[in-house]
């Protein structure tokens, strides 16, 4: 395998004056391991874009620090920024080739299954990666699973079933399924599917459609109140208490 180099760069800036190198295309990371010293560098943005394609996370990179050190490490983990989904912060792991090291590889299914393109099935994929144990040099960058064994719908595919090299230990239960086929629904699982989601759409209508009388109600009850009476020939009615109140003003006046 051809060997996958990064440069870096020390790293003296934190907090919030990142941002601006961010701009500049530059991505703050740190190194850390068994043993080591945690050390901040930079790395560019393209440079980091193309290694993490070639690489991802199961995959030894040379760090080359300054030009002047070089280290083994594998990319830990990954911080991207929510807006424009770019990175923002990469961790690298530091190994030592003579330890073994404990981390996630990913499944790539391969191949058409009987099952599905013949039978019309669903494929189901009950896991993505696995964890492994080995040597640094023995860390495959990926487990395939062939799932043209996939048949018919009583097959699966399990962890046991899964090609892993001899120096790797999986650390995952052996019976784990991996991957399967369902059948595909019939007209009438389709059919009660179908009547569930009208009966869930006339509640929601029932719920609106009362919601909806209810405000109609409140509203001419409110309207109601504020009707002034009126006399038989439409003049509106004063009430008792202005009348009294006028009476008592001419009195006084007299």
């Amino acid at each position: 395998m051809t060997k996958i180099v990064l440069k870096s760069k020390t790293r003296d800036v934190v907090g919030k004056r990142l941002n601006k190198y961010r701009e500049e295309g530059l991505i703050p990371a740190v190194v850390y391991g068994h043993k080591v010293t945690p050390q901040n560098l930079w790395v560019d943005f393209m440079e980091f874009n193309k290694t993490y394609d070639q690489a991802g996370e199961s995959t030894i990179i040379e760090l080359d620090i300054d030009g002047k050190n070089k280290t083994n490490v594998l990319i830990h983990d990954t911080q991207s920024d929510p807006l424009t989904d770019k990175f923002s912060h990469i961790d690298f792991f530091q190994i030592k080739m003579d330890e073994k090291i404990e981390t996630e590889i990913p499944l790539k299914f391969i191949n058409n299954s009987p099952a599905v393109k013949g039978m019309g099935g669903i494929l189901v994929k009950t896991i993505d990666a696995i964890s492994i144990r080995c040597l640094p040099a023995d860390l495959p960058s990926k487990i395939e699973v062939d799932i043209s064994k996939l048949k018919t719908f009583d097959d699966c595919i399990s962890i046991k079933d899964l090609e892993v090299p001899d120096k790797v230990k999986v650390l995952i239960n052996a019976n784990t399924i991996v991957a399967s086929v369902a059948p595909p629904r019939t007209e009438e699982e389709l059919a009660e599917l179908d009547e569930k989601v009208e009966e869930d759409v006339t509640q929601v209508e029932g719920v609106v459609k009362e919601t909806d009388e209810k405000e109609e109600g409140e509203k001419e009850e409110g309207e109601k109140k504020d009707e002034k009476p009126t006399a038989a020939d439409g003049e509106p009615v004063e009430s008792k208490g202005d009348d009294k109140g006028e009476v008592k003003k001419e009195e006084g006046k007299k």
